[in-house]
């Protein structure tokens, strides 16, 4: 007696190309957004504190960003920014490690500002940077959790130009020296050889 088996469930299919390229993109301008921001904001005045003088002198007046009341934070703004740029020169899972960098350091940036944010400062406060700065710190985030979970599936920077300058290139000894790609004739140009004399 035979029985029927249930199919066996076929595996998820990998995203195409194009669409790979399109999600990179994405996660990446998300990610430069993001930092972008968060930079911009912590460089933004946060607080002004007046300091009353001896009439008829006025009240001094300073002025302190985001930088002056958290100095880690530009600096951790834009290690996620270089990150971001980080992601399209790596590949499988170091760029995923990229991506859990980057989302660590957007959580940082978030938490500072949102500090900004709720914290008692004196002086007159201007919130809407803290604000910004939190906005840009889960923007970056996003994008590195979308890099970390995602990006090993995604095409590396070039694969395209490289596997076309493979395919097309001919290999043997037997091929001309001007005809095998644009290493070679450079290589022939410093021998004092003319690449283009077959």
């Amino acid at each position: 007696m035979t029985g029927s088996f249930p199919p066996s469930p076929s595996p998820s299919p990998s995203p195409s190309p194009s669409a790979g390229r399109r999600e990179l993109t994405y996660a990446t301008l998300l990610c430069l957004a993001g930092a972008g921001l968060a930079l911009w904001a912590a460089t933004r005045t946060w607080a002004v504190e007046l300091t009353a003088r001896p009439v008829p002198l006025p009240a001094l007046r300073e002025d302190r960003s985001g930088a002056a009341l958290l100095p880690w934070l530009p600096a951790v703004a834009v290690v996620a920014l270089a990150g971001a740029g980080a992601v399209l020169a790596t590949r499988g899972r170091l760029r995923q490690l990229v991506g859990g960098l980057i989302a660590a350091l957007g959580v940082a940036v978030a938490a500072g500002g949102g500090y900004g944010l709720l914290a008692d400062l004196d002086g007159a406060v201007h919130r809407q940077w803290p604000a910004l700065c939190l906005v840009g710190g889960v923007l970056a985030a996003a994008g590195g959790v979308w890099t970390g979970w995602c990006g090993r599936r995604w095409p590396a920077m070039g694969a395209r130009y490289e596997r076309s300058a493979r395919d097309t290139a001919p290999s043997g000894p037997t091929a001309p020296v001007g005809s095998r790609g644009t290493t070679d004739t450079w290589d022939a140009l410093d021998r004092g050889e003319d690449p283009t004399v077959s």
